[in-house]
């Protein structure tokens, strides 16, 4: 439930308004804008009558939300978020997309790591990913250099200024986590991993929520609100594909109308990893245009300085080379597609 307060309505109204609805079992959430304050109620609302909200002094609208994400419905939020980075990168709304490239896993090759971090940097990315704990379906396959590779990552930031991802795995990193990682990922494995999801959300550090290989958009957005409903609001949703009967040639499909969708019924930024969702190095460069083309606010780019020798997901991941290619034909398609969404942001008179 929305309770949108009058317009300069006083601080006694809004907290007579949330003092009325934690009596009545809400937890509650404000939001306070330069115009308007909005006060988000989550909870039982079926044995309450927002008429008795519609009467308080300074209340201008009750709305009743549908979804069952609360935090997450653009009802709820209808500006789109911008998650905004120490170092002025912005992801989401009408800001440029964002490309996120590197190593499926940091190895033991630093040298490595740099190579793909210099070319990362030297074609405008923003972001360098790599993974330091790596969840694997087999106990037997790498399983990542843990907090060593951390250590990797935060040198190829002094080195390069990128920002890090690499993905949590266990609540009890979080403090490590948080003081090397500038976007931590949760992964696909990971997405209804609810512990985990609360520990993120007590964070401060943006996360990357990735999209669960079965989920359904439903069920990915209510992940984001167990993130949401802890206290962390700066949230960027990743399709990554899910699962179908026939892998003979993608290892995944990539679902990417789940990026007009959510973009119709959520507020939060998403982004597309076509690495994982296809499998196959051929099929990134198409499938990263048609994501920026559908509105993706950016993509994820498995690239590896060897990849056919790669500890993990090598068939996936481009050379320094063929990330480099890619990478200019999509920055002049990202060019394109800014100049598309600012003449729709003037069209469209938002402030």
């Amino acid at each position: 439930m929305i309770v949108v307060m009058e317009p300069g309505t006083s601080d006694s109204n809004i907290q007579r308004v949330i003092k009325f609805l934690e009596r009545h079992n809400f937890r509650v959430v404000l939001n306070q804008g330069d115009y308007m304050t909005v006060v988000h109620a989550i909870g039982n609302k079926r044995l309450f009558n927002p008429m008795s909200l519609e009467s308080l002094e300074g209340v201008k609208e009750v709305k009743i939300i549908q979804e069952p994400y609360k935090l997450a419905s653009r009802e709820a939020h209808p500006k789109d978020t911008i998650v905004n980075f120490d170092n002025g990168v912005k992801v989401g709304g009408y800001e440029r997309p964002v490309v996120i490239a590197g190593p499926c896993s940091v190895e033991a090759e630093y040298q490595g790591l740099l190579d793909v971090a210099y070319a990362v940097k030297e074609m405008g990315c923003q972001f360098l990913r790599g993974g330091a704990f790596k969840p694997r379906t087999s106990p037997y396959d790498f399983q990542g250099l843990e907090e060593k590779a951390l250590i990797y990552l935060a040198r190829a930031k002094e080195k390069t200024g990128l920002l890090i991802v690499s993905e949590i795995i266990d609540a009890a990193d979080m403090p490590m986590f948080e003081s090397y990682i500038d976007l931590i990922q949760i992964g696909a494995r990971n997405m209804q991993n609810f512990s985990l999801l609360k520990a993120v959300g007590k964070s401060k550090k943006p996360v990357l929520l990735k999209r669960g290989c079965s989920a359904s958009i439903r069920e990915f957005l209510l992940a984001a609100e167990y993130i949401m409903c802890n206290g962390n609001e700066n949230v960027i949703l990743c399709e990554r594909g899910i699962k179908s009967f026939d892998q003979s040639y993608t290892r995944n499909v990539l679902d990417l109308s789940a990026v007009p969708i959510i973009k119709k019924y959520s507020h939060l930024p998403i982004i597309v990893d076509p690495s994982h969702a296809t499998g196959r190095r051929y099929l990134i460069e198409p499938m990263s245009k048609a994501a920026l083309v559908s509105g993706a606010h950016g993509v994820m780019m498995e690239v590896h300085h060897d990849p056919d020798n790669a500890s993990s997901d090598g068939e996936q991941s481009l050379s320094v080379e063929q990330f480099t290619d890619i990478t200019k034909r999509l920055n002049k398609l990202i060019g394109r597609i800014d100049y598309d969404n600012r003449m729709t942001k003037q069209e469209l008179n938002i402030k």
